[in-house]
């Protein structure tokens, strides 16, 4: 996956997380994970974003 200067900001705990920080986790709900990825907060671990990698 492309780096990239995006940030998320933690609905949890509030902390600013970029992109490249973020937690890599298994993605749920029968996605493909060669496709989607989905992105945790390093500091409390809830979920972020689920994004787009590709083939």
């Amino acid at each position: 996956m492309a780096e990239t200067d995006d940030s998320f900001e933690c609905g949890s705990c509030g902390e600013t997380v970029p992109f490249n920080e973020a937690r890599r986790t298994k993605t749920m709900g029968g996605l493909d994970p060669t496709t989607w990825q989905t992105l945790c907060c390093p500091s409390c671990g809830s979920r972020l974003k689920t994004v787009f990698v590709g083939k």
